[in-house]
Order: C-alpha cells, then sequence, then structure tokens
C-alpha cells in the first residue's frame, strides 16, 4: 500500500477506535484494511432472455432486402438468449480490459449465432492524467444522447437503444488532461490512430490507411466544448465541435456540428437515373434534458443527417424496390437496387431531418422499482415516425425486467412506412452479475 493510503487508512482506524471506545463498541468493533484495497480485477456481465413478435408488412418496400428469398407472413415471433461479459486487471500503471458479446436468435426464417469481441486492449497510465491504450476501443465522442455527429471513430448508435453496448474498432490512444485557473477550468487532449485494412478493420472504410484523428478538450465557463477533426483516408476528412452547459440542476442544453468534406454519394432521380455527387456534407444535432420536480425526465433533440436523403430521393429509393422485386423485375435491376441500399440507401436513419423526444418517469406514484417511459422518433421530411411506450422493472437485485412496444406508421414511400415491422412487442429479462 503507497505511503499516502496507509496514512488515510491509519487516521480512519484511529477515529474508529476513538468512537467505539467511547460508545462501550470496542470489543466488538473489527476493520479490515483490506476492504479498502482496490481490487487487482473486475468481472461482470449480464445474461438476457428476449421474446418478440412482429407484425409484418410484405408489401413494405423493405421487405425484400430485409427477408431476401423468404415467404412473406403476416407475423414473426423471434426468441434470443444473449451474454455479454467485462472484465478489468490492474497491476502497477497498465491495466488490461475487455468485453465479448454472444447471442443465439431464432425465428421461423433463420437462426442466428453472432459472437464479438466489444472492447479488447491494454491502457498505460504514466501519470495523473495522461494514459495510452492500444487494442479495440468504443471512443464515445459526442454529447448528444440519439445521435452523434462527431462520432467519427465509432459505430453509429442505436435510437431505438442508446445505452446498448457497442463494438469499437482497433485503435491507439491517448487521453491528457490537466486542470487550470481561470475561466478556463480543463484542457484535454485524445489523439487516435485507427488502421484499416483486410485483416483490421474491413468495415471502417477504404482499406490501406492509417486514419489519425484528435479531439481537443475545453472546459469554458462551466460550458464542455470538444473539437474534433478526422484526415481523409478509409473515409472523408470531418471536421466538428460539440458543446454541453448545465443550467441549474434541471436543465442542460447540448449540440453538435460536423462537417463531412468532399463526400461522394449515389443519388436516385424520380426517373430512376442515378447520378454520383461530390459535396460537403454537414451534420448538426441540438438537444436538451429537463429533469421535473417529480422524477421526470425529459430528452429532445433535433437531428440533421447530412448524410441522408430527402423525401423525394427516398420515395424515389422506394419506387425502385417496388419494381425491382416486382413481376417485372430483372436480376440487372435487383442488383442496382442492392447497390443503392448498401450505398446509405436502407441503413437504420436514412432521412435527412429526424426529432427525438423520450420522457421517463422514476417510481410513478410511489410504484417502486418502476420507471415507465415514451420515445418518439419522427422523420421531420416525410411526417412518418415511430412511438415506443416501456416499462421497466428492478424490484429484484440484479434482474431488469422490460417490456416494450415500437409501432411504425408512415405512408406510402415514407421512412417508417416502407419499413417491414408495422410494430414490435418486446419483452426481455436481464441478469446481472
Amino acid at each position: 500500500m503507497p505511503a499516502g493510503r496507509r496514512r488515510v487508512a491509519a487516521l480512519a482506524w484511529a477515529a474508529a477506535s476513538g468512537v467505539a471506545s467511547q460508545t462501550g463498541l470496542a470489543a466488538d468493533y473489527s476493520f479490515d484494511l483490506s476492504e479498502i484495497e482496490p481490487k487487482a480485477y473486475e468481472l461482470g456481465g449480464f445474461v438476457e432472455a428476449k421474446a418478440e413478435h412482429l407484425r409484418l408488412r410484405s408489401d413494405a418496400a423493405l421487405f425484400p432486402l430485409t427477408f431476401a428469398g423468404e415467404t412473406p407472413r403476416r407475423t414473426l415471433d423471434r426468441g434470443t438468449v444473449g451474454l455479454e461479459l467485462a472484465g478489468r486487471y490492474r497491476r502497477d500503471i497498465f491495466t488490461a480490459y475487455g468485453r465479448i458479446s454472444a447471442s443465439l436468435a431464432s425465428d421461423a426464417y433463420r437462426t442466428d449465432r453472432t459472437g464479438a469481441v466489444l472492447e479488447a486492449g491494454v491502457r498505460a497510465s504514466p501519470a495523473e492524467g495522461l494514459s495510452f491504450d492500444l487494442g479495440k476501443q468504443v471512443q464515445r465522442w459526442g454529447k448528444g444522447y440519439a445521435w452523434n455527429p462527431v462520432a467519427f471513430f465509432e459505430r453509429p448508435k442505436d435510437p431505438n437503444d442508446p445505452q446498448l453496448s457497442r463494438e469499437g474498432f482497433v485503435m491507439a490512444s491517448a487521453d491528457w488532461v490537466k486542470s487550470l485557473p481561470g475561466p478556463l477550468a480543463a484542457v484535454g487532449f485524445t489523439p487516435v490512430l485507427v488502421p484499416a485494412n483486410s485483416g483490421v478493420n474491413s468495415d471502417f472504410g477504404a482499406p490501406g490507411h492509417w486514419n489519425p484523428g484528435a479531439k481537443l478538450y475545453l472546459l469554458y465557463a462551466d460550458t464542455d466544448i470538444d473539437l474534433a477533426w478526422a484526415a481523409k483516408g478509409s473515409r472523408p476528412q470531418r471536421i466538428g465541435f460539440d458543446f454541453s452547459r448545465n443550467f441549474g440542476s434541471q436543465l442542460e442544453v447540448h449540440g453538435e456540428w460536423a462537417r463531412a468534406l468532399d463526400v461522394t454519394r449515389r443519388e436516385i432521380g424520380a426517373g430512376g437515373a442515378v447520378t454520383t455527387r461530390r459535396a460537403h456534407a454537414d451534420s448538426w444535432l441540438l438537444g436538451a434534458r429537463y429533469l421535473t420536480a417529480n422524477d421526470v425526465t425529459w430528452i429532445a433533440e433535433i437531428y440533421r443527417n447530412g448524410g441522408g436523403y430527402d423525401d423525394a430521393q427516398l420515395g424515389a429509393f422506394y419506387e425502385l424496390l417496388e419494381s425491382a422485386f416486382g413481376p417485372a423485375g430483372t436480376p440487372a435491376l435487383q442488383a442496382q437496387a442492392r447497390a443503392l441500399a448498401a450505398s446509405g440507401y436502407a441503413r437504420s436513419q436514412p432521412g435527412r431531418h429526424y426529432a427525438y423526444l423520450r420522457a421517463s418517469a422514476k417510481d410513478p406514484f410511489d410504484w417502486l422499482y418502476l420507471t415507465p417511459a415514451l420515445t418518439v422518433i419522427a422523420n421531420l421530411d416525410d411526417r412518418s415516425w415511430q412511438v415506443t411506450p416501456e416499462i421497466v422493472y428492478t424490484g429484484w437485485q440484479n434482474v431488469e425486467f422490460r417490456a416494450r412496444a415500437i409501432l411504425l406508421r408512415g405512408g406510402a414511400g415514407s421512412d417508417f412506412g416502407e419499413r417491414p415491422p408495422a410494430h414490435r412487442l418486446e419483452f426481455l429479462v436481464r441478469l446481472y452479475f
């Protein structure tokens, strides 16, 4: 035990002994110094089981892509079991850490087995406020809750479940932070290096690049500010910033802005003609979090997706899908549709403008351990939307129950209207250890 920690422990022991002797309980008091020693290792995680019931729209434009080659059906029941395990081991200035996940999902269409190393690396902390990391990491840049335009070196969040663990990329990084006097209370710097080739980070982008980047952190006048940059390489060059500011104990306001320089993307016009365009893509987010006096948390965000498509462009893509996979469809037209889908049209949030609103209440009406919530995500261009009511119960130690319904609505040719499920019902049980 370091000398400073021994002195703190000795003072705690002396104070405890004095109080015990004054109350006549000294003979019954015990104090174990090992209880305040930090553990060299940590191990934890969870196992979960999830049941889903989906009401399908076989006439949705995205059905042939989502369930390629499958016979249309009205309903689909799916069962999933999963595991996530995380560990950490510390020795001197070094820390080894890792997080893995595995799942087995089965429904009438298919059985999927997945496994992934989400994080795995080594950290060296030679001095206070300084660390170096090497391995698979999740950087978590940005201040947004549902989206993060400045998350240059991360896989995107799922707005339906933003807290869900994500897989990182293999990289080298460092973190340096220093406190200062005056209005500029702290400054930090995080450089990263994300190599991409056929064997490492093959899904990050074009291979054969080192992909350096950096983030500068400032705490100025009680406002958190990040300036972010990613060099041109596997992806276009990107610059951006974010901020977060608390106004009292109840209101927090945050925002992000990012620009991807000279982005190439394919677009389909109303007549079906496909063109390639190069331009800068600006994305931004503005949001707020508000906690009411009766413990209701409101989160609201407006998001502009610079790489997304407006309602006319999405409508033209959905028309192409209906033609390609309809009775008169040809293999060439289907290949073109699949290529456009892979270029960005079929990602989870393909639109240009979105709104997010979530309200969650802790122990409402004195119903202990219950947290009901309601989440709405809307495409502001075509006015399609989804609403998710849910309830979480945590009354048993280390056990979580969650039930929710995801209801999608929208007209023909709209973002949420052309997704295969009309609604999805979920029930999840998670056991932490």
